[in-house]
């Protein structure tokens, strides 16, 4: 063994994924051993999870000593102590560790822990690269450097601050609002936002008002050819008002002089144009002045959010998934950055491909230069673009990119290379008509407006355009191509028509304009923005409609305590400062420890997390959960979900359940009103059971919708030990409604579970039945899934004896393979996509991993569902009860970090 050292010298290099790994071994070759680390390998344990020595010491309550300098207690986490292992073996046999991690905080803090961890007695060398071409990894062995100190001093505070932050506050929510909830430095924010959008909408009021569009066309020359449109602009010279004249109150503005044209105004004034002889409309005015538009910066990883979020409806999640497996692949750079600058081999890189594919008039006499908006950028130092000194077009990759992958990289390489395209340009025109209405008892004299572009040069717009978020005043009218006219030019009326519109309240938020505007107050990083809006989805606090975020009364509630005890710690500005803070960590120009004394006990120019938090006096927990909705009628926010109540005429409270699908804004007085009186008995009653006399009647509880009958009061039970008797009930299907349902069906459904018949050779009994997870056959202990719920009451014996004859499946509906991806490089065994009890999963036969939510049966990869298979084999089987031999064990390789010591080294 020796000699072969002597004679070939092995180096490791680790990574995080094993995608990446994959795709790096390639370039490095010989002599390299490159292993992934699967993400993290240590963290800080729940409390719970500490040694029992500790558990009543400086750690119980954060596994971070507070008491002293804010010292961690790391655990290697139990599912990664094999990986652990097969690290420290390989690191025996090698002559130099490689930590190619991420160039970013987060990746820097993985190489820290996995040098602490595995205690290398070989040299280390930090290796850092923002893309995985063979040129990169060549320089980046070539250019190694030491951990960054200064950087994992900034993630370690972010990590002990966010859990300083949560497990203070989420506390406090536990008690005062439901179990289980969290409470986060940046999740309580973004929902903050979303909550206060939500509550502008319903202050809001609509305002009413009318306008007008008239079709036009020179009075000489051929009026199909030359016709537009235009809009009413102004009557007697008085500006016609729009939307934006209006504020959320439905009132005028108070410095508008707009006039507000009603209905009957309106139409008056579109009869009388109709009504004028051809050319009566007069050009008033031209203007004509150059256009010209700038492309857009290359991709940041908030702008890539944004646009992937408009033009190919991905969730910020899907997005941040993609790009990994993009650049784990070597198609793009680092997809974790700030900065929009180029370097000089991408600016070369793209003005030769425009070259040759646009030609050289779309090529700008010198290269545009972008700055990046962070001072503070800790992230890589250049933006997202397609990976290498010479870009792969989409066509070219088009044989291994597939559905999102290829979607993502065309929308990559399009914005990079328009980056570096010549400005649009052209020219707009701007026309403004008057004419006469001949009206003595109304307008007397109107102005019309029309505009339009014309685009000489397509420069950048030939490869690429930027989207935009839905603009609030949006009137639906798009520029269009005029006709040549000059002032004084006559034109004639084709067509009028009249037109109504009520104001629009502020739009909700969406992924992208949420990531937007928390870039724009400058809080949290954009590499988190993904993870923070899938945890406020998570949580229960937002759901979506459509591409909108929309706030749970959970949210309001939430929100609404942490704005009136601890304002502070949901403040815009105070968030944002947070982050410059941590920046001046990472730059080396704050201590660590000092800083978060500052934040954590206070000083003379803050009051600290925890006199905060001790300091809030009483709360009650009934306000808290309480929205006022009308006189009378108020909104609570209930264990099992929020209710409207309301006093009765006897005294006693009327209540009614909010249906899940009625946003915030949706719930007015009267449509509240008329849920209280609809629930005011809480039940529909159909009609009789023939059978029984019992009185059927549909309600809806706390599990939805369902039936059930009326037993006579105190119906005592009968015989020994007999329990009281319950009636009987059964939830709707999914296409039933509680509105509508008859007394028919309600008895068809109480009839459950239905005999189907008996099986001839067991001669057990098969019924149909519906259950928690759907419609079933059962025969004895064994079940079956059915596919539909009109099944139950239509299937046959013969019918369900097939579905018997065939294999039992593995849980509900874990049928065949779905789609077969192809053999997984480490257990070697074919992998397939199924369909479980909890959704569609990847398996090997062996290990199971579940889809994730930005997963589709139709676009998954053989590459990702390897990594899922590998991030589950290294989490090991689920967690059980620890016991005293474990905690035990766990104390042997639990390894506690010392800062003071290597702070010191690091400032000296």
């Amino acid at each position: 063994m020796p000699a072969r050292k002597a004679q070939s010298p092995r180096r490791l290099v680790i990574v995080e994924s094993p995608t990446k790994a994959r795709t790096i071994v390639g370039y490095l070759g010989d002599g390299f051993d490159v292993e992934a680390s699967v993400g993290h390998i240590r963290d800080l344990p729940q409390p719970s999870e500490l040694p029992e020595s500790l558990k009543k010491g400086p750690y119980g309550k954060f596994a971070v000593n507070v008491e002293d300098g804010f010292e961690p207690y790391y655990r290697v986490d139990p599912g990664k102590k094999k990986k652990v292992a097969e690290l420290k073996k390989l690191l025996a046999d090698a002559d130099e560790l490689y930590l190619a991690t991420d160039e970013d905080r987060e990746g820097e803090a993985i190489a820290w822990h996995l040098r602490e961890v595995l205690k290398p007695k070989v040299p280390v060398k930090r290796m850092v690269f923002h893309e995985i071409t063979r040129e990169a990894i060549s320089r980046a062995l070539e250019n190694t450097r030491e951990i960054d100190e200064d950087l994992v001093d900034a993630q370690e505070t972010r990590r002990i601050l966010d859990r300083l932050y949560g497990y203070e506050i989420s506390p406090l929510l536990w008690r005062k609002v439901r179990p289980g909830l969290s409470a986060g430095r940046v999740q309580s924010v973004a929902t903050r936002l979303v909550v206060e959008r939500e509550r502008e909408r319903m202050a809001f009021v609509a305002a009413d008002y009318w306008d007008l569009t008239a079709e036009l066309a020179p009075a000489t020359g051929d009026e199909q050819d030359n016709a537009f449109r235009s809009r009413l602009v102004a009557v007697d010279g008085a500006k016609v008002a729009t939307g934006r004249d209006f504020t959320d109150a439905g009132q005028l503005k108070k410095n508008s002089k707009a006039t507000v044209l009603d209905q009957e105004t309106t139409e008056r004034v579109a009869r009388a144009l109709e009504g004028l002889p051809a050319g009566s409309v007069t050009v008033a005015q031209v203007e004509s002045k150059p256009y010209t538009r700038r492309p857009a910066a290359p991709f940041t990883t908030s702008t890539l959010q944004q646009e992937a979020s408009r033009k190919l409806r991905f969730s910020a999640r899907q997005t941040m998934r993609v790009a990994q497996s993009l650049y784990e692949n070597g198609y793009i750079t680092y997809m974790r950055t700030d900065s929009s600058a180029l370097s000089q081999q991408a600016v070369q890189a793209a003005r030769g491909q425009i070259t040759e594919l646009y030609g050289a008039e779309f090529v700008p006499a010198k290269p545009r230069i972008y700055q990046g908006k962070s001072k503070g950028a800790q992230e890589a130092h250049e933006a997202i673009r397609p990976a290498g000194d010479s870009f792969r077009t989409p066509a070219q990759v088009a044989g291994t990119l597939k559905g999102d992958d290829f979607r993502l990289y065309d929308l990559i390489w399009k914005r990079t290379v328009a980056s570096q395209m010549e400005d649009a340009k052209g020219k707009t025109a701007s026309l403004r008509l008057s004419a006469e209405t001949g009206l003595k008892d109304g307008p007397s004299q109107v102005e019309l407006a029309a505009s339009g572009t014309v685009i000489t040069f397509r420069g950048f717009l030939a490869a690429y355009e930027e989207g935009r978020d839905a603009d609030r005043y949006e009137d639906g009218q798009k520029e269009a191509r005029l006709p040549q006219v000059a002032e004084g030019d006559t034109l004639n009326i084709l067509e009028v028509a009249p037109e109504g519109h009520q104001t629009s309240p502020p739009p909700r938020y969406t992924e992208a304009s949420l990531v937007k505007r928390l870039e724009e107050l400058g809080i949290g990083r954009p590499s988190t923005y993904a993870a923070t809006i899938s945890t406020i989805q998570d949580r229960g606090y937002v759901t979506t409609r459509g591409n909108a975020l929309v706030p749970s009364w959970l949210a309001f509630s939430v929100v609404g305590l942490l704005e009136r005890y601890l304002d502070s710690y949901v403040d815009y500005e105070f968030t944002a400062d947070l982050e410059a803070e941590l920046d001046r960590i990472a730059a080396g120009q704050d201590d660590r420890n000092e800083w978060l004394q500052r934040f954590y006990f206070g000083d003379d120019g803050r009051i600290g997390l925890k006199p905060t938090v001790e300091d809030l006096g009483e709360i009650d927990a009934r306000a808290v959960n309480s929205v006022p909705i009308d006189e009378g009628v108020v909104l609570r926010v209930g264990r099992y979900g929020p209710y409207l109540e309301a006093a009765g005429e006897d005294g006693e409270p009327k209540r009614a359940s909010i249906p899940e699908d009625l946003a915030p804004d949706e719930l007015t007085a009267e449509k509240a009103r008329e849920l209280l009186e609809k629930q005011d008995t809480g039940e529909r009653v159909l009609g009789e059971d023939p059978e029984t006399g019992r009185t059927i009647v549909a309600t809806s509880g706390r599990f939805g919708p369902y039936v059930t009958e009326k037993l006579e009061e105190d119906q005592p039970a009968r015989g020994r030990g007999a329990k009281k008797v319950k009636p009987r009930t059964a939830s709707l299907f999914k296409d039933m409604d509680l509105e509508t349902i008859t007394l028919e069906q309600a008895l068809k459904l109480l009839s459950l579970p239905r005999e189907v018949g008996v099986d001839p050779e067991s001669g057990e009994v098969i019924t149909a039945q519906n259950g928690r997870y759907g419609p079933y056959l059962k025969k004895g202990t064994d079940s079956r899934s059915l596919e539909r719920e009109d099944q139950i009451f239509e299937i046959t014996l013969d019918e369900a004896l097939k579905i018997y004859a065939e294999p039992k499946r593995r849980g509900r509906a874990a049928s065949a393979a779905l789609k077969e991806l192809g053999t997984d490089p480490v257990s070697e065994k074919p992998v397939v996509v199924k369909d479980g009890r909890f959704g569609p999963y990847v398996t090997d036969g062996t290990t199971n991993a579940t889809l994730r939510k930005d997963d589709s049966v139709e676009d998954i990869t053989l590459e990702r569902a390897a990594e899922l298979l590998a991030e589950k084999r290294a989490k090991g089987p689920a967690k059980r009860k620890t016991t005293a031999r474990k905690t035990s064990a766990a104390k042997k390789t639990t390894t506690k970090k010392t800062t003071s010591t290597r702070k010191t080294a690091a400032k000296s």
